[in-house]
């Protein structure tokens, strides 16, 4: 299983400011390794985050993101102590959920 992802949501002013920093390979599938082989494509597909259980962003990511993609978004309405949730899924099906609380 990959690294949790660090998540920092902060509230101001009606709404909060989301951080996440995602630990992933992010291979594109055109590199070649030392042998000259090609190395297989593995990145992420799809994002998705929640506020208290109800989704407010969904992506859809391609090869061309860098390693280990950090991501910023904001989210009206959301108030200290509500809870937000990043989940990722790669292209070999592998996903990873992670959790914070807005400060």
């Amino acid at each position: 299983m990959a690294d949790p992802m660090r998540i920092r949501a902060q509230a101001a002013g009606g709404k909060a400011t989301v951080r996440v920093l995602m630990s992933h390979e992010m291979e594109s599938g055109q590199r070649k390794d030392a042998a000259g082989k090609t190395v297989p494509a593995w990145f992420i597909q799809e994002v998705t985050a929640t506020l208290n259980g109800k989704q407010v962003l969904s992506a859809e990511w391609g090869p061309a993101v860098a390693k280990n993609p950090f991501m910023q978004f904001s989210i009206k309405s959301a108030k200290a102590g509500d809870k937000v949730a990043v989940t990722w899924k790669d292209n070999k099906g592998d996903t990873r959920t992670d959790e914070a609380t807005v400060s």
